[in-house]
């Protein structure tokens, strides 16, 4: 989370610092300060919005620096937040001291004579009134796209496509920047940081509007096997890889379309990987669409598999780990059991996993994979049992004060464990997986 905030600061900050020195209050009083104020709304507004375009294409220079593409979902989140209010705050800047003097609240600014502008500065000026139009109504559309983007119930499969559509919001923002935007600041910093904004978020929008996101991670797969466990409504599917896959670490996910029309869903795979073409996701039914995985997937049927992402990777220097999952979160847990079944790496393991929905053969396997790899495993049913918290683990855990803990689950119940070993001041041993993609 860190990460997540020390990005959003410089993201905002750096264009703030770029702009205070070079800014020229042109005139006094209210409307040449609320000039300044539409130019600065604008800038951050931009700087927010085109870093959350390079995020959505998922750069894979990104993902270790920032903790892995769960923690830069969540950045283009509060990117996509940000933006928004900045861009309401850029609106009201511009809008409301024109509404404020067709009510009679302000006076109208003096007007003076105006010297006749040459060259592309004359030209930009001319296009003016279309430039903000075409913002205007960009910034319309910016509003009810992030705010269905950030309404959960908004199926995901519409969510999918309309999403895109902010590409097209970019390049209309585009065009409204390069005519608005101050002339002087082009000859400034701040001119090469606008230049370097619109740049970016343009290759980005053309990257996302040609459905080329992910395009180099992409392999074709077969379905091998399918099996249900109803229990605890969890499906187990086995791929067999068509074409080319790099391997991934246990811990990793990957993006699998199984309908072209639904669009990728994020899931966290399942086996570790042993160079066979082979890769298995276990999928919990929790809304409209993997709730109908079960009767419309088929043997045989074909994917498209695109990854692997995150660094869930079990990688630090503790000699004892701590595993706590809560429901599905178990399935990055089950890679790593099976890693370690083939190649131990020594360290003490215990595996807390949480559930209120048991299904006996499905423990009964995880049982039987914890003892392959030496790992010890716990099962807390919690419809009988209270909520797994900190003091119960340091009690049933010899030493784990000096463990590092893995978590992954609903984000209350890793939230609560974060809280409590930040009171214990072992913080910086607590590694989650951030699995909400909006």
């Amino acid at each position: 989370m860190r990460a997540i905030r020390l990005s959003l600061w410089l993201i905002i900050g750096l264009p703030v610092l770029l702009w205070l020195p070079f800014e020229q209050i042109q005139g006094q009083g209210f409307f040449a300060l609320r000039g300044s104020v539409v130019q600065l709304t604008g800038l951050l507004a931009l700087s927010c919005m085109a870093a959350a375009l390079l995020l959505a294409i998922r750069p894979r220079w990104l993902e270790r620096p920032l903790s892995g593409l769960d923690r830069m979902y969540r950045l283009h989140k509060w990117l996509g937040i940000a933006a928004l209010v900045l861009s309401v705050l850029h609106w009201l800047a511009a809008k409301g001291p024109k509404w404020a003097v067709g009510w009679g609240w302000l006076e109208p600014p003096k007007r003076h004579g105006q010297t006749q502008l040459e060259g592309l500065h004359g030209w930009l000026n001319s296009q003016r009134g279309l430039a903000e139009s075409l913002g205007e109504w960009a910034f319309y559309a910016l509003l009810l796209l992030v705010a269905l983007a950030l309404w959960k119930r908004f199926p995901y499969r519409h969510f999918f496509r309309l999403h895109r559509l902010l590409g097209l919001v970019w390049l209309v923002l585009v065009w409204h920047s390069l005519v608005l935007a101050k002339f002087s600041y082009w000859s400034t910093p701040v001119g090469l940081l606008l230049a370097g904004l619109l740049l970016t978020g343009s290759l980005a929008a053309l990257v996302s509007l040609s459905g080329r996101i992910g395009l180099g991670r992409r392999a074709v797969a077969r379905i091998e096997n399918l099996e249900y466990h109803p229990d605890n409504r969890v499906l187990g599917v086995a791929l067999q890889l068509l074409s080319d896959w790099h391997g991934h670490r246990a811990g990793q996910f990957a993006f699998v379309t199984f309908d072209p029309a639904e669009g990728p869903h994020p899931f966290s795979i399942a086996s570790a990987w042993q160079g066979d073409g082979q890769l298995r996701f276990l999928i919990k039914g929790l809304g409209d669409y993997t709730n109908t995985l079960p009767d419309s997937l088929r043997n045989g049927d074909l994917a498209v598999v695109e990854g692997p992402y995150g660094c869930f990777d079990f990688n630090d220097d503790c000699p004892t780990q701590v595993w706590v999952a809560g429901g599905i979160g178990i399935v990055p847990f089950i890679a790593r059991l099976r890693a370690l079944a083939a190649q131990p790496d020594g360290r003490q393991v215990t595996l807390f996993y949480c559930t209120n929905m048991p299904d006996q053969g499905f423990i009964n396997r995880l049982q039987q994979q914890a003892t392959e790899a030496g790992v010890q495993l716990q099962v807390l049913d919690t419809r009988l049992q209270t909520k797994l918290d900190l003091p119960t683990i340091r009690q049933q855990v010899p030493g784990s004060q000096a463990a590092s803990l893995w978590f992954c689950g609903p984000s209350g119940f890793g939230q609560l464990l974060r809280r409590q070993l930040r009171d214990e001041g072992s913080r910086g041993r607590f590694h989650a997986e951030l699995f909400e993609m909006r």
